[in-house]
């Protein structure tokens, strides 16, 4: 075999090598949020996008938003999405992606992750629309509801401990005075026995 047909072939050996490569998939990052991906409203979050290659540039994604993309370039293996003064419109489900420097595609998405974004004045509000009144006044309403609330529920557990103690002492009370009274009644009858009755009764028999 001559030496242009080694390097004909060696050739076509490599190309073919670095297409494979092209066309391999790479493996999908790991997408996560800190402190929690349930978070109040106005706080603040950070959603963490992991590769398993150093010197990526990464992207964030959101469902059913394909506007949204937000990309970062590191020399690690990792890139910190911050979200600061979140907005209930920021809840959401989000992804992340990645390329190296090598690769020309992008990676497998990773998993989903569902950003919960909860609103502390979402129980204000629903009382407030139910009974038509101001915010203030509903926050007023509230704590005098669960203060009335409150109250009721310590008057029902007196209440209770009143009817227990005078369903139990006014047996007591009763059987000892039945028993003073049998004694009275019996030292008033022998008390007014006429005299010489006892006498009188043994003659008799």
């Amino acid at each position: 075999m001559t030496p242009e047909v080694l390097s004909l072939l060696c050739l076509g050996l490599c190309l073919g090598y670095e297409d494979e490569k092209k066309n391999e998939k790479l493996p999908k990052p790991s997408l996560h949020a800190w402190p929690s991906s349930v978070v109040e409203a106005q706080s603040n979050v950070t959603l963490k996008c992991q590769a398993p290659f150093q010197n990526v540039t990464l992207m964030l994604y959101k469902v059913n938003d394909s506007g949204y993309k937000q990309e970062q370039i590191s020399t690690e293996n990792e890139a910190e999405f911050l979200f600061t003064d979140l907005k209930l419109k920021d809840a959401g489900s989000y992804f992340c992606a990645y390329k190296t420097t090598a690769s020309h595609e992008w990676s497998e998405s990773s998993e989903h992750l569902q950003l919960v974004i909860t609103d502390k004045h979402d129980e204000l509000e629903a009382f407030s629309m139910k009974t038509g009144s101001s915010p203030e006044e509903s926050t007023k309403r509230i704590s005098h509801s669960k203060r009335s609330e409150q109250e009721a529920a310590e008057a029902d557990l007196s209440r209770m401990e009143r009817v227990s103690v005078s369903t139990a002492d006014p047996q007591e009370v009763t059987y000892t005075e039945l028993n003073i009274n049998a004694l009275s009644e019996a030292a008033s009858d022998t008390t007014h026995e006429p005299p010489g009755s006892h006498e009188y009764a043994a003659v008799k028999v």
